[in-house]
């Protein structure tokens, strides 16, 4: 069990976490959350040993190996795959250790250590969770210095999930991910036999994952027992039960009030009086929900365009020589919801920046609505953002002719309103700097929003307000997203960019998640479910059966062999070190010639592991 007590941290000053505290049964799955600022990652960083509370203690159990996500992406000349391989580091050092170990019985030790910590299937563990984290075979094999920080940051994830540890600690795991790996971590960590504690943003991944939920606010945590939806649901109850005593305490004051006034003066009710002002002092308010304005976003609403917008012709758009996306035929229209699906690297974001102007097309036609207006988000605004200025002075910039009261209504609709618009932008949190990047790029009320994962750093409650302010709002929105709860409250379009274009989705959110689950990566129907004929399905169903016989027979293969190797590596290993005991066809053997045996028969059961987990993984992808 993991549990802390009391936990009290202070930072510049100022008091973090006060008295926190928590008891976590074994296995459980809890969802970390909180407002932003409220403290989550200083109780993760204090869990995991890297920070030292003020005051009290954190217990676990004895020996548990505990994982938490290297602040560092990982970099350098080795590859994805090398890179979460030496994450195990007991096979590490077991491996290292019987490439010069010369005595027999340590030989064998660290044998019998690599067959029980499955070092063999180590590779093809390490290269199934690259692979769902969007690294295919091509990918693993590169050095880490070629990928970007998001992606070396990814492996670093892959690292930590392929350790496999006890206690698993995740800070916002998926802030680097796209929709298709989200989706795939979900189902890993639902699957995950140890306790895990995550702090997330994602309303469904704390659905599909979490059975608590630690819910961290004004330096205290409250475990509720369930999913996201789970708490909501407790904490409105909580809410309600607060409101009521707040209300009996008000009419329990109003009433000790009225007497006071009434017989303070009266000599013979005097100390009758004195003591109802004692119980007024002591009454302690009720804790009230406070308006928050962190939550505020107001999309100015554009003048009307006659549709369309936006429409496309056969075009194309690319870098340089490249060629990302071809054939490209789209129409946009006023208060068009669109959601941009697809891993990442297939070109989502080209073709954002080809709709909002930033990319010419290469061959083709784009054609626009000569007043369109186009308000683009990405996380390099929220970044490139000067730190020493407020918010008041970005506005001001980007508004030279405007009245200072028209600075400051478009602040205000982001909650940057009285002396929060003039905090510098270095003292803001990531969520206030990036609903300051919204209030900056729909200044002139655009028609068009582009929105490049602009749920990044914003908490649970804040992601609502956003989906509320889009719903609200009265131009087209396009999305790219991997909060699927966000998309699903505000998308009514879905267009797969994959194999280098971009078509609508005829499906559901929900059935392209089903697509991506079970295997189909680039979320593409198959033949069967996109309008072939039932003759065609039936023979497709027939022959995935066969397939699906085929590979079941080489599983159980795979099994026998295995089963054969692991009892004759058992039987040399007793020839070698009990003689005594030594099996018939072993008893007369020198240990030159046994050693030699065994190098062949681990050999084979290696042989037999690899053949049961090629089948294995293809079984799965078939289904």
């Amino acid at each position: 069990m993991l549990g802390f007590q009391n936990i009290t941290v202070r930072l510049g000053g100022a008091t973090i976490l006060e008295s926190a505290s928590a008891s976590i049964p074994p296995g459980a799955r809890v969802g970390l959350i909180g407002r932003n600022g409220a403290g989550k990652s200083t109780l993760m960083r204090v869990v995991a040993g890297m920070l030292e509370a003020d005051d009290g203690s954190v217990d676990m159990p004895k020996d548990a190996r505990l994982g938490y996500i290297a602040q560092e992406a990982p970099a350098g000349n080795e590859t994805p795959l090398q890179t979460v391989l030496a994450a195990d580091t007991e096979r590490t050092a077991l491996l290292t250790e019987a490439e010069t170990a010369s005595e027999p019985a340590r030989i064998a030790e660290i044998h019998e250590r690599l067959n029980a910590i499955n070092a063999h299937s180590a590779p093809s563990r390490a290269a199934r969770i690259l692979d769902g984290l969007g690294f295919d075979h091509g990918a693993q094999q590169q050095p880490m210095d070629s990928f970007s920080g998001g992606w070396r940051m990814r492996v670093a994830l892959a690292a930590l999930l392929f350790s496999a540890p006890d206690l698993l600690l995740l800070d916002e795991p998926s802030n680097h991910l796209d929709l298709e790996a989200t989706l795939w971590l979900e189902n890993f960590l639902r699957s995950y036999p140890a306790t895990i504690l995550v702090i997330s943003h994602e309303r469904d991944l704390l659905n599909k994952v979490a059975d608590h939920i630690l819910h961290l606010q004004g330096g205290k945590t409250t475990l509720y027992t369930g999913g996201y939806d789970a708490f909501e649901k407790q904490r409105a109850e909580r809410q309600a039960q607060m409101a009521a005593a707040r209300d009996r305490q008000a009419r329990e004051r109003d009433k000790l009030q009225t007497f006071v006034d009434r017989w303070r003066t009266k000599a013979h009710s005097a100390k009758q009086a004195q003591s109802r002002i004692k119980a007024l002092a002591r009454m302690q308010p009720v804790a009230e929900m406070v308006d928050d304005p962190t939550l505020s976003f107001d999309f100015p609403d554009p003048r009307e365009l006659r549709p369309p917008l936006i429409t496309m012709d056969n075009a194309s758009a690319g870098y340089g020589d490249k060629i990302i996306l071809s054939g490209l035929n789209i129409r946009l229209d006023p208060e068009d919801r669109i959601a941009l699906l697809g891993q990442n690297g297939n070109g989502k974001t080209t073709l954002a920046r080809l709709l909002a102007g930033q990319l010419e097309t290469r061959t083709g036609e784009i054609k626009k609505s000569g007043k369109l207006n186009i308000g683009y988000f990405t996380q390099y605004q929220v970044e490139e953002l000067d730190r020493d200025e407020t918010p008041v002075a970005h506005m001001s910039r980007l508004m030279p002719e405007a009245k200072p009261g028209a600075v400051r209504g478009q602040l205000g609709r982001f909650g940057f309103s009285g002396d929060k618009a003039l905090v510098e932008v270095g003292k803001l949190s990531g969520g206030e700097r990036a609903r300051l990047a919204l209030a900056l790029i729909t200044r002139d009320a655009p028609h068009l929003l582009i929105l490049d994962e602009p749920t990044n750093h914003l908490d649970v409650d804040a992601r609502e307000a956003l989906v509320q302010a889009l719903n609200a709002y009265a131009g087209a929105v396009i999305m790219v997203s991997h909060d699927r709860h966000m998309l699903e409250l505000t998308a009514d379009r879905l267009f797969l960019v994959a194999d280098s274009t971009a078509r609508e989705f005829s499906g559901t959110l929900d059935e392209y998640t089903e697509l991506v689950l079970r295997g189909d990566s680039d979320g593409s129907p198959r033949k069967s479910e996109s309008g072939a004929s039932r003759k065609d399905a039936r023979r497709a169903a027939a022959e995935k059966r066969k397939e699906s016989q085929q590979l079941r027979k080489a599983i159980k293969s795979a099994e026998k062999d295995m089963n054969d190797s692991t009892q004759e590596v058992r039987a040399i290993d007793e020839a070698m070190f009990a003689p005594g005991k030594a099996a018939p066809q072993y008893a007369d053997k020198a240990m030159s010639d046994l050693m030699i045996l065994r190098a062949k028969a681990a050999d084979a059961l290696e042989e037999a592991e690899s053949r049961w987990v090629k089948a294995s993984e293809a079984l799965e992808l078939s289904r």
